[in-house]
């Protein structure tokens, strides 16, 4: 086990995670931010791994990325992790995406819940886990981007499309992927959107229940400015009948 707080990992964007423009992709990136996350974590003994025996989980409730520059293809990065703070049911941890020439690409910031994998109500954190965490956390780290902010809930009539969680979406909570609704949020834009003058800026995203294999995923989208949308996520919506569960809630700034 590690003392260290902050945890960098390099890479290469390979031309296999870009995207029309050789950019590094958006879900690529939002993998690289998760993976960075649980090694932080299974360095210091509360990876996945590590909670799945105690019969817990994490599960990802906020995250919000601002990138005013993305790595291109064959870039070389290092992304950053560190534990911000802790506070009963959730703990905050931040994220720098660098290249290793140490020009900065942007920032990210997520807040993270452990559930029991049985019940799936969330844990005590200060009370399990307490002086673990407390011995990594790092405030005084600087991530200048926003906290998350809050998505008011969309209207019927703005639904665009509607999805079954196929195989594909499932991770090995056994629920919808967090990344895979990223994926799903940027189809409902046209390609022109992430051209060179335009491309998104800055990407909220609130989870706020879970999704199984099978369930019907309706998307609605909603023009908030010229360059600011809102997007919504529910389960078992029907038109004109029930308005279904709210799953994700997203703001997107291009």
């Amino acid at each position: 086990m590690t003392d260290r707080k902050i945890d960098t990992t390099t890479m290469v964007v390979d031309p296999f995670n870009t995207d029309h423009q050789r950019r590094w992709s958006w879900s690529s990136l939002g993998k690289a931010l998760l993976n960075a996350a649980e090694n932080h974590a299974k360095a210091r003994g509360f990876g996945m791994m590590d909670l799945n025996g105690k019969r817990y989980t994490w599960v990802l409730s906020r995250l919000a990325i601002e990138m005013p520059e993305m790595p291109q293809v064959y870039d070389e990065i290092a992304v950053s992790t560190w534990i911000e703070s802790i506070y009963r049911l959730f703990t905050n941890r931040n994220f720098a995406v660098k290249g290793t020439d140490g020009r900065t690409f942007g920032y990210a910031r997520s807040i993270w819940a452990m559930i029991d994998y049985e019940s799936r109500q969330p844990a005590q954190l200060e009370q399990m886990e307490g002086e673990v965490f407390q011995h990594f956390l790092a405030p005084q780290e600087p991530c200048p981007i926003d906290p998350q902010g809050r998505v008011k809930p969309l209207h019927d009539e703005d639904f665009v499309k509607a999805h079954h969680a196929k195989y594909s979406d499932i991770d090995m909570n056994g629920h919808v992927n967090s990344i895979k609704y990223i994926e799903h949020i940027m189809d409902l834009f046209p390609m022109d959107c992430y051209a060179d003058a335009s491309n998104l800026h800055r990407l909220e995203i609130a989870y706020m229940a879970e999704s199984r294999f099978g369930d019907l995923l309706s998307f609605f989208r909603r023009k908030v400015s010229d360059t600011t949308y809102e997007v919504e996520v529910r389960k078992d919506f029907i038109p004109g009948g029930d308005r279904g569960t709210p799953v994700v809630r997203a703001l997107l700034n291009f």
